[in-house]
């Protein structure tokens, strides 16, 4: 374990699992896009990820856990995250969608709902809605 790992609080290791969550769908369908890349960029710098933690997870997203926000809205926050991935090439590929479904109940999606919620989460992010329109739209739905 490296100094700076024992110092690391916890919003920075729910940022870095998060991160390594959306690396993963990149990488799904064994190819990441340039389209993806530029996404993975910008989520790296909002999420204060430093560049050796983008190499070192990019390489190894596996490493990092979950670790779920303790909030609905940080979740579906995380969502939308995840769901901008698995659209940002312009392709719905299945390997990322079943991942997608897998780190929502990860996350704390109900699997009673997260069918519901997955497919209204690529629906609404293919609208370009904005997070909050996100956020009230997927709350309806896991409640349902």
């Amino acid at each position: 374990m490296g100094l700076s790992e024992i110092y690391t609080n916890g919003k920075q290791k729910q940022n870095r699992g998060h991160f390594a969550n959306i690396v993963k769908i990149a990488k799904a369908d064994h190819k990441i896009t340039i389209e993806e890349e530029h996404l993975l960029l910008q989520i790296a710098k909002r999420l204060n990820i430093s560049q050796s933690s983008f190499i070192k997870i990019l390489e190894n997203p596996e490493k990092y856990p979950i670790n779920p926000p303790g909030n609905s809205e940080e979740r579906i926050t995380r969502l939308h995250g995840l769901t901008q991935m698995v659209l940002v090439d312009g392709e719905v590929a299945e390997e990322e969608v079943k991942l997608m479904r897998k780190i929502a109940i990860g996350l704390g999606f109900s699997s009673k709902n997260l069918d519901g919620v997955c497919e209204k989460a690529i629906a609404l992010v293919k609208t370009n809605i904005d997070l909050e329109g996100f956020i009230t739209e997927i709350k309806k739905v896991n409640r349902a």
